[in-house]
């Protein structure tokens, strides 16, 4: 599967020079946990996440400790701009989700910004790919069985089996007809593998 088929188009930015106030607000109210952080050309200059937001904004509660804070800590950061994650992980539209999902793994990291010619066309979310994982098997069932008749509306056909997002494909005909047909299935939404039972 594709990151195309999976981002989220509807992408929630910020700007460098935005307040840091402004952004907590803007990933507060959208329910994300990074934001692309886009230039006035609309290039992808950073990445600012909840942890960026939370460096630096409290100072410690007297009432925590016996020992006297005294003085004041540093100002917190006003800009985006001070905050952001400038080395920016990106993929395109046409990554592979398995390679889209080492990547998070391997650089800890909850979302990656999607481009297309430097500019961010979508987002793709650990929750995105969860939404995957949780799709109904009877939704997977139809849109295999959907996708099969599609690409061949005259046959042959396919018993489909799904369970627990593995979809199960019984009958047998040509090597390159049953391959087709695997390839197709493994292009729905939802389907984690193929198996083909003879």
């Amino acid at each position: 599967m594709l990151v195309r088929e999976v981002m989220t188009t509807d992408v929630v930015t910020v700007d460098p020079a935005d307040p840091v106030r402004r952004a907590v607000r803007t990933l507060y109210e959208h329910g994300v946990t990074a934001a692309p952080v886009l230039d006035e050309h609309g290039h992808l200059v950073g990445v600012v996440s909840e942890m960026d937001l939370l460096r630096g904004e409290f100072e410690r509660d007297p009432r925590s400790s016996a020992r006297i804070v005294l003085g004041h800590a540093a100002p917190p950061p006003y800009r985006v701009a001070d905050i952001m994650t400038t080395e920016v992980t990106t993929v395109t539209e046409t990554t592979d989700i398995t390679v889209a999902i080492d990547l998070m793994i391997c650089k800890r990291i909850k979302s990656l910004p999607v481009t297309r010619d430097g500019r961010v066309v979508g987002v793709l979310s650990r929750r995105d790919l969860l939404a995957l994982l949780a799709r109904p098997d009877e939704d997977i069932h139809a849109d295999v069985l959907e996708a099969l008749r599609e690409h061949y509306p005259s046959g042959p056909s396919w018993e489909v089996g799904v369970r627990d997002g593995i979809v199960e494909l019984r009958g047998h005909h040509t090597e390159r007809v049953d391959g087709i047909a695997d390839l197709l299935a493994r292009t729905v939404p939802g389907v984690v593998r193929v198996r083909h039972l003879r």
